[in-house]
């Protein structure tokens, strides 16, 4: 039996039925009990429900110094087993322990799941792939940003979900306007980043020369780590330039037919046993043209 607190009842007109909140009937179908509403202005109609609470604050609460409320539970057992269910009630004349010995089998089970009391709202990730709650700030996995999520908000926890799919949890915070980062929320971010750093790379890799593809090609082949090449010449780029660089990979083309050793030499250093041709020193080992160094230029890798 409840009075119109509007947790309960959203709406009483006198003569009409009570509007209940619809999330207490739901408690109240999930726990099996029954919704009883006092009429406008008698909440002395429930005076049972409120007599059981002054004897509770009166008798159990009265001169209790409470530091911390995880000793209230084992304190409220003692003195339930020692007093309040020992002694004579006052309306039944009979020790509630003894009452509930008859009562024991009427009762029904409890349901088996605890009720959901999660508080849930709908809200949308920011481009910084955070969902706001309260004035806090929570992120979400990187990939999420910008879409309409189902937040959660428990007492202790933040549960945010897709659909039916759970993808992020947070304890919760009471603190205000805090930020709370899970280190593996950015990750997607951080691989689409470094996807799009390659991608620019390789773009100016093949820009380099008409034979730019065709090498790259020939790299992957022979399974030469054709990203960390790519990244040297274009690093080659920058230092001696789109011309010198081109030139040197035209010229690894030129002799592969041939199995030379080829070390390019943008710079034109002169080497002590090699032939110069457009800048580029070769040396009749065999071998497969590579890249080495930065500051040496392109180095061949031997084959094995």
């Amino acid at each position: 039996m409840v009075d119109n607190l509007k947790s309960a009842v959203l709406r009483r007109i006198t003569g009409e039925a009570p509007v209940f909140n619809p999330r207490y009937l739901d408690f109240a179908n999930h726990h099996g009990f029954r919704v009883i509403a006092c009429n406008k202005g008698k909440g002395n109609e429930k005076g049972r429900v409120e007599s059981g609470v002054g004897y509770v604050k009166k008798n159990f609460l009265n001169g209790l110094d409470v530091s911390d409320f995880k000793t209230l539970n084992p304190a409220v057992r003692l003195w339930m087993d020692g007093i309040a269910n020992v002694r004579e009630h006052g309306e039944t004349h009979q020790r509630p322990v003894d009452r509930f010995a008859e009562e024991r089998s009427a009762l029904q089970a409890g349901p088996q799941q605890p009720y959901d009391v999660a508080n849930i709202v709908q809200v949308r990730a920011s481009s910084s792939f955070r969902v706001r709650w309260e004035t806090n700030r929570y992120s979400v996995p990187a990939q999420y940003a910008g879409c309409l999520l189902t937040l959660k908000a428990y007492p202790d926890r933040l549960c945010v979900y897709d659909g039916e799919r759970l993808i992020a949890r947070h304890p919760r915070s009471w603190d205000r306007h805090q930020d709370f980062e899970h280190p593996d929320h950015p990750k997607a971010l951080l691989e689409q980043r470094k996807k799009a750093r390659t991608q620019k790379l390789l773009g100016r890799f093949l820009a380099l020369s008409p034979r730019s593809e065709a090498y790259y090609r020939a790299l992957a082949e022979r399974r030469l780590n054709p990203e960390h090449h790519v990244q040297k010449i274009v690093a080659l780029s920058e230092i001696y330039g789109v011309e010198a660089t081109a030139r040197a990979m035209d010229d690894a083309f030129t002799y592969q037919a041939e199995q030379p050793r080829i070390r390019g030499q943008c710079a034109g250093e002169p080497g002590a046993a090699a032939t110069r041709t457009g800048g580029t020193e070769l040396d009749p080992a065999p071998g497969f043209a590579g890249v080495g160094d930065a500051g040496a230029g392109f180095e061949s890798v031997s084959n094995p």
